[in-house]
């Protein structure tokens, strides 16, 4: 009797030394998307970018298998941080890739400084203080963000498109607010005015648009339009049954795959409209044309999109680079994830749209394009490129104190009158 309590207690102690380095051998990786509301179809979409890195990684990363674990929201910050407690507190992530939306990301990366032990890596959250002010140590942006992605619109806009007045619409929080300013700001000073009272705000998920296309004023150029997913949908389908015809400049998020690729009858309407951001459909890369060319591969007649939406990009880019951290440090997380960090700090990689870099604050450098609506092969429409802008930074160039001085982006901001 005694030596078979001695060999169980012998088995415990085996188990208990094993069981902890067994664990180890899987990373438990959060993938956070808005899979419900408006903007489901995006996030469907990112959760294919993340599966994409994963996949191009064989699910290893480190020496480690990783094992994705999904969350959703619905781009509210309170459904944010909601999945994300379930994915870090009940699931026991150690890496999180996302959120999708503006707000959502300002709200985890407050979150995050909560958990100092578990890396937040960005998805496509693109509000500018996420990063910009106040940022989390632990939380990585490797997608550009709003502003950065309108480089080269406002002054297309004024110089080659000739507007001199346009009329502002908008979803009513952070990331519009961030890329109305990343277009404003240029338009604006070169001699272009947006004024306050032709700034037009609707929360996410307004369905009609009757009442906001019959207020839109008649002396303006054109529209400058920042609504992403449904919401882009039926304000432009509506737009067109009312015989709008101003002509169109578009969000990053207007004019992405996840809206263009719809089935909606918005064709007339977006044809022949300048955007900018992070991807471009036709960019003539071979390092583009592999990332498109893996995309259909896994998800043509799958729910996938004619081409990959910036959504898929971004968090491929994102989940890219923790898989990158993660080989660097062999997988090693047993420090709370320091090396890790440091390793995404100092990361910089090849992309399928250039080279990424992070600034101080652990924001993305990288390129922007320069873009505009037209039909592609098989009639599908596709943002075909006119130009580049090279390695864009947070601020534009300028030293971080002085581009603090413009203030925290708004609806007012800039006043462009």
């Amino acid at each position: 009797m005694l030596q078979i309590a001695r060999n169980t207690l012998l088995a415990a102690a085996v188990l208990a030394i094993a069981s902890p380095a067994g664990a180890q051998d899987t990373i438990k990786m959060g993938g956070l998307a808005t899979l419900e509301g408006a903007f489901a179809a995006p996030g469907q979409d990112s959760i294919r970018g993340i599966q994409m890195a994963l996949e191009e990684a064989k699910y290893m990363a480190g020496g480690k298998k990783i094992e994705l674990i999904t969350g959703s929201s619905d781009a509210s910050p309170a459904s944010a941080i909601r999945a994300t407690r379930k994915l870090v507190e009940q699931d026991g992530v150690q890496i999180m890739v996302g959120p999708l939306s503006g707000s959502e990301g300002l709200a985890v990366k407050d979150y995050a400084k909560t958990k100092p032990n578990v890396t937040f890596i960005n998805g496509t959250s693109a509000a500018q203080d996420t990063t910009l002010r106040n940022p989390a140590s632990n939380f990585f942006r490797f997608s550009t963000e709003g502003a950065q992605w309108m480089a080269g619109l406002g002054e297309y806009a004024y110089n080659v498109k000739k507007y001199r007045k346009v009329a502002v619409l908008a979803e009513d929080y952070s990331f519009p607010y961030t890329q109305v300013f990343g277009f404003l700001e240029p338009f604006c000073r070169l001699g272009g005015k947006a004024p306050v009272d032709a700034r037009f705000w609707v929360p996410i998920g307004n369905k009609d648009y009757s009442s906001v296309i019959a207020a839109l004023p008649d002396d303006v150029d054109a529209i400058y339009v920042a609504l992403g997913g449904a919401d882009a949908i039926n304000f432009l389908s509506q737009y067109q049954q009312a015989g709008g015809d101003l002509p169109l400049i578009g969000g990053s998020i207007t004019v992405d795959q996840t809206v263009l690729g719809s089935k909606g009858k918005i064709r007339e309407t977006v044809i022949g409209t300048p955007s900018a951001g992070p991807i471009s459909d036709t960019w003539d890369d071979p390092r583009w044309a592999a990332f498109v060319a893996q995309y259909k591969k896994m998800f043509a007649g799958k729910g996938g999109f004619p081409s990959p939406s910036l959504f898929a990009h971004g968090y491929y880019i994102n989940a890219k680079a923790a898989l990158l951290a993660l080989d660097k440090v062999n997988g090693d997380l047993s420090d709370g994830g320091k090396k890790l960090r440091a390793a995404l700090s100092s990361l910089k990689f090849e992309t399928p749209t250039g080279m990424v870099s992070l600034d101080e604050r652990r924001n993305a450098i990288a390129d922007i394009f320069l873009t505009e609506v037209v039909e592609g092969p098989g009639g599908n429409l596709v943002n075909k490129t006119i130009g580049v802008t090279k390695q864009v930074s947070q601020t534009f160039g300028l030293p971080y104190e002085q581009f603090l001085k413009y203030g925290q982006v708004s609806r007012t901001n800039p006043p462009c009158n």
